[in-house]
């Protein structure tokens, strides 16, 4: 099959195609950034980020700017697809994450810090900071773990266990109020219907997923990969054998955890405590 024709020009990459598209319209409406900003009702600086790359801006900006430019959907459409776009993840998750989007349900085991999927904004933030990501890295970075929590929000949700260590709600933030606010958010989490939540306490002992975080997808064609990750390396395993064995460690681990009403009860207690704490 011969390559396809490109018609515009223009990037083939979701995210800079969406950028492109905001600096033409723009362009060709005459508008300054500032005039933007007013008529719209948004701080200017805002438009100039979105322009630029450093953030993709939220839904509701982007319909504003869908209305303001006569162009309905247009711009939504591209912001989905640049929000979706596995090639903001750094190289080695992104085989991983096309199997995610596709996956039928999903297994989760974590050591010390709560799934991407369910990060909020600060906790991403702060430990995307740690990581050594900064300015427009960080941005970027925030914004695709942060995108990546709408795969349990769209209409074909996968169902989703996940088994914490309580390592997970003793590692706090140092910003108390935004700590605060993920504890709040699991504990809501652990109540709906598509997802199962475990907290595995500290006394359970020692198991064979210790210093392991995995995730297991279980795709369409009946098949189950399993990615593993620390700070500096991610793997996926596709190969059965390979699976098989982390899924034995896995459901030797959920064995010993909390039932999924004692693992919320056990977050509450923990977010009662943090919101009890003289510091905050």
């Amino acid at each position: 099959m011969p390559p396809r024709r490109v018609v515009t020009g223009r990037s083939q990459e979701p995210r800079q195609r969406f950028v492109e598209e905001l600096r033409l319209l723009r362009s060709q409406s005459g508008d300054s950034l500032r005039k933007l900003g007013e008529v719209l009702g948004w701080d200017w600086s805002l438009f100039g980020k979105m322009e630029s790359g450093e953030t993709l801006g939220g839904p509701e900006v982007v319909q504003a700017l869908d209305q303001h430019y006569g162009t309905p959907g247009l711009l939504l459409t591209l912001w989905e697809l640049a929000l979706g776009d596995p090639t903001q993840f750094r190289e080695q998750y992104r085989r991983y994450m096309a199997l995610e989007a596709d996956a039928v349900s999903l297994w989760h085991y974590a050591v010390s810090a709560p799934p991407g999927l369910l990060q909020t904004d600060g906790y991403a933030r702060e430990a995307l900071t740690a990581g050594g990501a900064v300015g427009e890295e960080l941005n970027q970075q925030v914004e695709a773990r942060i995108g990546r929590r709408e795969l349990l929000n769209n209409d074909s949700t996968p169902h989703f266990r996940t088994i914490l260590s309580d390592a997970v709600l003793r590692a706090s933030l140092r910003d108390k109020q935004a700590w605060q606010t993920q504890l709040k958010h699991l504990a809501e989490a652990a109540g709906r219907p598509n997802l199962t939540l475990h907290v595995l306490p500290q006394d359970a002992g020692l198991h064979g997923l210790m210093n392991t975080d995995v995730m297991f997808l279980r795709l369409v064609d009946g098949r189950t990969v399993a990615y593993t990750e620390n700070d500096i390396h991610g793997e996926l395993f596709e190969e059965t054998s390979q699976v098989e064995r982390l899924q034995r460690a896995y459901d030797a681990v959920r064995d010993l955890a909390l039932s999924p009403a004692e693992s919320r009860k056990f977050i509450t207690q923990m977010l009662e405590e943090a919101q009890c704490d003289p510091s905050t």
